[in-house]
């Protein structure tokens, strides 16, 4: 199904929004759009709605199976906009949301549906998983010039850490269960990206519910959803596998010429599975075993 603009999916695709868990994948280029999409339907998501210009071509299957919104992503704003109007469509419904080029990874997704994980998070009194993008890089720039390959994808295997969160309307006290997460590219080329745009970590699953609304810096109006636990134990996380900051720092003119390479000693092969994910300590399965 194809709608032709947000404004027209809000009038009529409701319909396709009534069973989840539903994935919203936004399209900023045409890199990996194809495999963006079939990944998540592979994990179980009840629909993947994509959007993304009308120029972008699907394969066939993906036609037939993808809802498409006529979407640019060029506008400031854009993302906290369609996912904020997706809350209002799908009220009680579980969500996800990433770019193209991004992979969600769970504990034991190999085996487990998203549906059954979500499940095991709903009885816990979740209503929101904490995950963290993990940069994805090609190992040759040369051969990939948008740091851009499934089969040569890098992950870095250390290098990551958390700061408390200050709470500027409580005198900057750290806000309780919530962290800042950096590392990555962000962090090894953090003379290239603004300060706001540093962390790594996103809320991009969730319940939506009445007045809920993302805001630009990946968080929510509800300072629960914000939060790594419930008060009681760790809960679930997850990891998104993500391309994306590598393609920006190669594509962009301030930064792609001081960049002859993404390795660096700490630099190790992405497996595409979520065992090295966990190992690595960039997701972990709580009580769900």
């Amino acid at each position: 199904m194809k709608f032709d603009s947000l404004e027209i999916f809000k009038k009529s695709g409701a319909e396709f929004l009534r069973k989840g868990p539903i994935a919203l994948v936004f399209a900023e280029d045409d890199a990996e759009l194809d495999t963006t999409l079939r990944h998540h339907q592979q994990l179980g998501f009840a629909q993947v709605v994509g959007f993304m210009p009308a120029a972008f071509s699907l394969p066939a299957d993906l036609d037939d199976t993808v809802v498409r919104v006529t979407y640019s992503m060029l506008t400031e704003g854009a993302l906290e906009a369609a996912v904020n109007t997706a809350i209002n469509m799908a009220q009680g419904q579980w969500m996800f949301y990433c770019y193209n080029a991004e992979y969600l990874f769970y504990p034991f997704c190999e085996t487990r549906t998203v549906g059954e994980m979500l499940s095991f998070h709903t009885e816990e009194r979740r209503d929101a998983m904490l995950s963290y993008v993990v940069d994805l890089y090609a190992d040759d720039l040369d051969a990939y010039p948008d740091a851009v390959s499934l089969d040569r994808a890098f992950i870095d295997r250390s290098g990551y850490y958390a700061l408390a969160r200050p709470d500027a309307a409580n005198h900057n006290h750290p806000k309780e269960r919530q962290l800042d997460f950096y590392g990555g590219l962000r962090w090894r080329y953090e003379e290239h990206v603004p300060l706001p745009r540093r962390k790594i970590d996103r809320i991009s699953l969730f319940r939506a519910k009445p007045g809920l609304q993302l805001r630009g810096d990946h968080t929510f109006n509800d300072e629960e959803y914000n939060t790594f636990a419930c008060p009681w134990h760790n809960n679930l996380t997850a990891s998104i596998a993500s391309f994306r900051t590598a393609k920006a720092l190669k594509r962009n003119p301030g930064s792609t010429f001081d960049i002859q390479s993404f390795t660096w000693h700490n630099s190790v092969p992405f497996e595409w599975h979520s065992r090295q994910l966990l190992d690595l300590g960039l997701m972990e399965p709580g009580q769900w075993f």
